[in-house]
């Protein structure tokens, strides 16, 4: 039996048509014509030698074989991509200083940082996973090359936004929902202030006129996420890096306020970014683009 050599710009129409659910939006993604998108996954299925995909209402899902397939996939692309960027960036030296907020310190920093170090070798990387108003004084003060921050309305000037991210009220999965009452005030679960999450979530809840109690405050979001599970209170934070213990609960047979979206930045510490920068730029773009991609 012949052993078929994928293409690779299948593959990632492939991946791309499934992760974001539709033809139309992984050529968007991509850049290419919806036709082009088509044509390239019949390419691929028919190098497979079956149907990888199928239709599910308006969108897409794989078939068992697609299923199996998605997952070589994305090593097959990280590797690729890994790939270029070493060869790209094979003279790259220099120091870089990188800032994350801590939902994305452990799902992004490590592998972000660490496949970064492994293509420049010659590169001097400092990361730093912090609170998000320490992260944007260090971008401000010049202490940091590049962050990624939540917008509280104080980023310094050289800031981009590169998603909208919903907020929502998180619970534990292991006890019954605490929803608030006129007896008792809803118990919450946050962070030390200054926090922009803590302070839309206390907003939200002022407006709506439902009383509350500071149950637990945590310095980390590990030790928020820690309380939130053992059924101490409601937290309000983004769906990334909820653990299997919590859940995002409906505000609407919760009786909670409806939250809005917040936009995550990408904050540039000078106006005068080195190659090494830039580079790492792109790749935080990619990161945070496949991080937020259901949303």
């Amino acid at each position: 039996m012949r052993i078929p050599n994928f293409d690779m710009d299948a593959l990632r129409s492939f991946a791309a048509g499934l992760e974001s659910g539709s033809f139309a939006q992984a050529a968007d993604r991509l850049g290419r014509s919806t036709s082009a998108i088509s044509a390239q996954l019949h390419k691929l299925e028919e190098q497979a030698g079956t149907a990888l995909v199928m239709k599910a209402g308006r969108g897409l899902r794989p078939t068992e074989a697609g299923e199996i397939l998605l997952g070589y996939a994305r090593r097959i692309l990280a590797l690729n991509d890994e790939a270029a960027a070493a060869l790209r960036g094979a003279d790259l030296e220099g120091w870089l200083r990188v800032g994350l907020q801590q939902d994305f310190g452990e799902a992004v920093l490590t592998e972000v940082l660490g496949r970064f170090a492994r293509s420049h070798p010659r590169v001097r990387i400092e990361g730093r996973v912090d609170r998000n108003a320490d992260l944007i004084e260090r971008v401000r003060d010049g202490r940091l090359d590049l962050a990624l921050a939540w917008d509280d309305g104080s980023a310094p000037p050289r800031a981009e936004r590169r998603a909208s991210v919903p907020l929502c009220w998180i619970g534990s999965n292991n006890n019954a929902p605490v929803a608030p009452s006129a007896e008792a005030p809803l118990p919450l679960v946050a962070l030390e202030a200054p926090c922009v999450l803590r302070s839309l979530g206390c907003e939200a809840l002022d407006r709506a006129g439902i009383a509350w109690r500071m149950a637990f405050v945590s310095p980390s979001v590990a030790g928020l996420w820690a309380a939130t599970s053992a059924g101490l209170g409601v937290a309000l934070r983004t769906p990334i890096g909820c653990p299997a213990t919590c859940r995002c609960l409906d505000p609407g047979t919760q009786g909670l306020p409806e939250l809005p979206k917040l936009d995550l930045l990408l904050l540039h510490g000078s106006s005068t970014a080195t190659p090494v920068v830039t580079h790492m730029a792109e790749i935080l773009r990619a990161a945070v683009q496949d991080a937020c991609k259901m949303w």
